[in-house]
């Protein structure tokens, strides 16, 4: 006989199965709506000026001013093992294999994500999606399609800008608060930096792109009640989005790891 609480449980389990099948659908629907021609370039382009343009701003002070932490708190902690001559090593690789891409992930994709399940969800209580299947529009292709190829695309970009951008902050700190040479420091960088640093980082970024862009997609198509429900929706993308990242970027890195030795 079951309990209220184990009956409690199987139907949460059950709600989260239903809800993977439902992303797992919307995934196959968006990537058949981006090889089915027409193929829409100029909504892609309209997306990815929204998606990564508008968030260089917020990129370029996450990463810079992490690059800075990491080097300040890096000799800050071990200065009697002189550990300030290996800044550049610590700054590049933290960035690149692993900072980078979560960060960027979280802050940037919570300004992603929110921005495209508001935008689906209010299409949404307002009727707007109702009237494009009656005029035997998709969805999908018109609206979810673009969206995830701008992400797809844009946050490795903005991941590769921002590693880029946290090494010359760490150069700031090396150079004006622990003395050292720019090109010691630069030399530290690109001689510790390997091909799998860049590539596990970027590898991950796509990653987070899909599964940020899914979430913001899924929860704007489904979102009900008005502006209180699009609200709850966008809650629970950035909420949902945030631990998709972090649980998913323990799982890379052991792939990339046997993956790249």
């Amino acid at each position: 006989m079951n309990t209220p609480s184990a009956t409690s449980v199987k139907q949460r389990l059950g709600g989260v199965a239903i809800r993977v099948g439902e992303l797992s659908t919307l995934t196959g629907q968006a990537f058949l709506a981006l090889v089915r021609p027409p193929y829409d370039v100029r909504a892609w382009i309209v997306q990815m000026e929204s998606i990564g343009v508008r968030s260089l701003g917020v990129a370029s002070i996450t990463t810079i001013f992490t690059g800075m932490v990491l080097a300040l708190q890096t000799a800050y902690s071990l200065p009697t093992l002189g550990i300030k001559y290996y800044i550049g090593t610590v700054v590049g690789k933290s960035l690149t294999r692993e900072m980078g891409p979560v960060l960027i992930a979280l802050i940037v994709g919570g300004r992603i994500g929110a921005g495209i399940t508001a935008e689906l969800g209010t299409m949404k209580v307002t009727e707007q999606i109702d009237a494009m299947r009656s005029m035997a529009a998709d969805p999908v292709k018109k609206l979810v399609a673009p969206k995830l190829v701008a992400t797809l695309v844009m946050l490795p970009a903005l991941t590769i800008l921002g590693d880029f951008l946290g090494i010359l902050g760490g150069l700031v700190i090396a150079v004006a608060q622990l003395q050292l040479a720019a090109g010691f420091y630069m030399n530290d960088v690109l001689s510790s930096l390997t091909i799998y640093d860049v590539l596990s980082g970027v590898g991950k970024s796509v990653f987070f792109a899909y599964f940020i862009a899914v979430i913001a997609c899924y929860h704007g198509l489904n979102a009900r009640g008005g502006a209180d429900g699009v609200g709850r929706a966008t809650t629970d993308t950035v909420v949902l989005s945030a631990i998709a990242v972090l649980i998913s970027d323990f799982f890379l890195t052991k792939l990339f790891h046997l993956v790249f030795g």
